[in-house]
């Protein structure tokens, strides 16, 4: 009897072929994860602390360690880079990653803080994100100050949105363990805020991913 149904060669065909046209059609920055139908876990969220800037200082570029004509000689300068994507893998272009910290001794930019931070260190920095969700800021290995572990504050924004305010830290640095921030968050969690500073061709340099939702 005829039937219109493909024989099993022209199945396992068609089958290929549409296997094949998925995987050049999948577009080169989806990671492994979401390639498999899974998405990426956010990064976790933590408080802002008590010194975001009152208001923005006129240099905000991504050298921290420069302010003006003033360049800033204390502790390890180091190159902070990540990518920022959304849960599917896709970049976050357009968007904006800001960062601020302590200097090497402890003071931030901040009336709260009694205005004792050296003025070379710019304290805080933002930059726009290309197409790749590609960052990069050269600035000081976070220092500690009283009561904390060296961390940098960040936050990322689409459309003047805040879709993430968390904190950085250094891997293998001992006062994570006494920090209250950095323990309450479960193993995972600290795997995802906490990366090493380690030498690279052009110094001293920490790479942290960053999802967010959007």
């Amino acid at each position: 009897m005829p039937t219109n149904a493909p024989s099993p060669m022209r199945r396992r065909l068609l089958n290929g072929g549409a296997g094949l046209l998925a995987a050049a059609t999948t577009p080169s920055w989806l990671s492994p994860a979401f390639a498999q139908g899974q998405s990426l876990r956010p990064t976790p969220s933590q408080t802002e602390g008590p010194f975001y800037p009152v208001a923005l200082p006129a240099d905000t570029d991504f050298d921290l360690l420069r302010t003006g004509s003033q360049a800033y000689g204390k502790g390890q300068a180091a190159w902070v880079t990540g990518t920022v994507t959304d849960t599917r893998g896709t970049p976050l272009a357009g968007g904006v990653i800001e960062i601020w910290q302590c200097d090497q001794d402890g003071h931030y930019h901040h009336p709260g803080d009694g205005g004792k931070a050296d003025r070379a260190f710019q304290g805080f920095g933002q930059v726009t994100l290309g197409k790749d969700g590609r960052y990069r800021f050269r600035t000081l290995k976070p220092a500690p100050y009283s009561g904390r572990t060296p961390h940098i504050h960040v936050k990322v924004k689409l459309n003047h949105q805040t879709l993430l305010t968390t904190q950085f830290y250094v891997q293998g640095d001992p006062g994570n363990e006494r920090d209250g921030l950095w323990r309450r968050l479960s193993p995972d969690k600290q795997a995802a805020l906490t990366r090493p500073f380690v030498n690279s061709a052009d110094g001293l340099r920490a790479e942290y991913p960053v999802v967010v939702q959007v």
